[in-house]
């Protein structure tokens, strides 16, 4: 099954902040990863702690994808935000987003 992609108007201003090369490289993993069983956990594709910004991450090298998976008719992955993991930091629209918002689950010790 395809899934259909969305950005949210808030996502158009965080690829603003990217360079064009990122631009690129996330737009062509979103469409590569995403399109087709984005709610299945890969290596590159993990769920997120309950309240984060968005249920599902995508790791693209240092870029990041959150999103959402909407299973109903037609089913759709709507990509809530997109950044920069720069060591323990991530930017999202050039702005850094603290740990109460993006609770990966990137340090298993971490609960």
């Amino acid at each position: 099954m395809r899934y259909r992609i969305e950005y949210t108007k808030e996502t158009k201003g965080h690829f603003q902040a990217l360079s064009a090369r990122q631009r690129s490289i996330l737009l062509d993993a979103v469409e590569v990863q995403l399109a087709s069983q984005p709610a299945v956990q890969t290596r590159n594709r993990k769920p997120m702690r309950p309240d984060a910004l968005a249920t599902w991450e995508l790791r693209v090298g240092n870029l990041r994808v959150y999103y959402d998976v909407i299973e109903e008719a037609p089913p759709t992955v709507v990509v809530r935000a997109v950044g920069v993991k720069e060591r323990e930091q991530v930017r999202i629209g050039g702005r850094q987003v603290g740990d109460e918002v993006l609770q990966d689950d990137e340090d298993p010790g971490r609960d």
